[in-house]
């Protein structure tokens, strides 16, 4: 009886001792560890904290390619200008190179750049009779634009002189003809025979057309 209870005794004693080993031991690891748990419960934060930098990262690509897809002049953008001579009638279309000024600018942002230009034209182009400009085709591929110009006809002086009894209206060098007429110099009074006579001198374009209303057939 006595030999059992000695047994009895010594598993007990072994048990607690395990017991206390093991505890012991835990407090050791989690002394000379003190990360290792405290990172296993920083798991979850942490893939939460990826997903919404992911999210957020989702989300600037979104409105980058939202920005890529409003089209914009580039240095690679064809640029055609237009120009219309409103007093001859005649266009002309040339390729010219993109201003500097005019890269990275949207539809909008060109349109007020060019209604500046519109009420504010360079000297050069206001010697040239410039009228208007506008918009014609715009994409990130190519831009035109439309020039207008209505240039300032210089003053012309003429001579009027006679050629087989005929009135011919010459150039101001007196040897260029500029238009032949129909009007008979013997139609005319003495005095202005005479003068045509000698050459006589039209100052210009309106006085000329107004001559030849009054005495042409």
């Amino acid at each position: 009886m006595k030999l059992v209870r000695r047994i009895s005794f010594l598993l007990i004693l072994s048990g607690i001792m395990l017991g206390l080993g093991g505890y012991g031991a835990l407090k050791a690891e989690e002394f000379f560890y003190p990360h290792k748990y405290q990172d296993k419960e920083a798991r979850v934060p942490a893939k939460q904290i990826t997903q919404t930098a992911q999210k957020e990262e989702m989300e600037e690509q979104v409105i980058e390619a939202a920005v890529e897809d409003r089209p914009v002049v580039t240095a690679d953008t064809l640029y055609l200008v237009e120009t219309v001579d409103l007093s001859e009638g005649t266009v002309d279309e040339k390729e010219e190179a993109i201003p500097v000024k005019y890269i990275g600018l949207d539809r909008e942002e060109l349109l007020e750049e060019l209604s500046f230009y519109d009420n504010n034209p360079p000297l050069t182009e206001q010697e040239l009779g410039f009228e208007t400009i506008e918009l014609t085709a715009f994409s990130k591929d190519r831009v035109a634009i439309c020039k207008y110009y209505r240039p300032k006809k210089e003053d012309r002086s003429f001579y009027l002189m006679v050629a087989d009894h005929f009135i011919v209206v010459y150039e101001e060098d007196k040897r260029t003809i500029y238009m032949n007429t129909d009007i008979l110099l013997e139609n005319l009074s003495d005095a202005l025979q005479a003068e045509i006579i000698r050459g006589k001198y039209v100052e210009n374009e309106e006085e000329l057309y107004h001559f030849l209303e009054s005495y042409s057939s």
